[in-house]
């Protein structure tokens, strides 16, 4: 099984992508009617099997009770938000560690540098112009004609060499998806920590949250 966060434009990229390869895929979306399930024709499911095509009216919770009761392979995050990061906050009690993110800042370029504050910092390869659809992510940006250095993986593990780093895997050109065994992994990892840092990256852009444990969950 495969889950698709949100079923906006890039979700749908997913579901093509997925019905292409004759794979099972479950769409997550608060919105019943998102463009998606319209799309599609996918139903509201109740009970999820190993194997068929599913809708979830629910919110990043409903993702990760699939996660966590089902047999996942990828997850699509197309979902304008940090998943691996929101998860693991649901899943473990988390809060914004603010001084976290303050570091990382000295090990990259300003030109990268996108948005940062309250915990969190996007980072982009393309910050000044607009991506195009199902971009192959070639080593000169079609857009800025700039040639990127490395990928943005190699540069965030330099900027934050202890921060756990996910990959945005590539699948198709414009779609990318976590491995949810990598998911569970960073799960693993966070399980003792009081403070950390967490970054998921594609080749291109990439975005840094910094977490601590709730007062009351510290040692819980």
């Amino acid at each position: 099984m495969n889950i698709i966060a949100g079923g906006g434009k890039y979700g749908s990229y997913a579901v093509e992508f997925l019905r292409k390869q004759g794979k099972s895929f479950t769409v997550v979306d608060v919105d019943r009617d998102c463009l998606v399930a319209r799309k599609f024709g996918l139903q509201v499911s109740e009970e999820i099997g190993s194997e068929g095509e599913y809708f979830v009216k629910g919110d990043l919770k409903a993702v990760l009770d699939l996660i966590e009761t089902i047999r996942v392979e990828l997850v699509f995050p197309t979902v304008p938000t940090h998943l691996a990061a929101d998860l693991a906050s649901l899943k473990f009690g988390l809060e914004p560690w603010i001084e976290g993110i303050n570091p990382i800042l000295a090990g990259l370029p300003q030109a990268v540098v996108l948005q940062g504050g309250k915990g969190k910092l996007i980072v982009s390869f393309n910050r000044d112009h607009e991506c195009i659809d199902k971009c192959a992510m070639p080593e000169v940006c079609p857009t800025s004609g700039i040639r990127k250095p490395c990928t943005m993986t190699a540069l965030m593990r330099f900027a934050s060499p202890d921060a756990f780093i996910l990959l945005s895997h590539s699948v198709a050109p414009g779609l990318g998806a976590l491995r949810c065994a990598e998911i569970n992994e960073f799960f693993t990892w966070i399980e003792k920590k009081e403070k950390f840092v967490v970054g998921t990256a594609c080749d291109c852009h990439g975005v840094f949250t910094a977490f601590r444990r709730q007062t009351s969950n510290v040692n819980a």
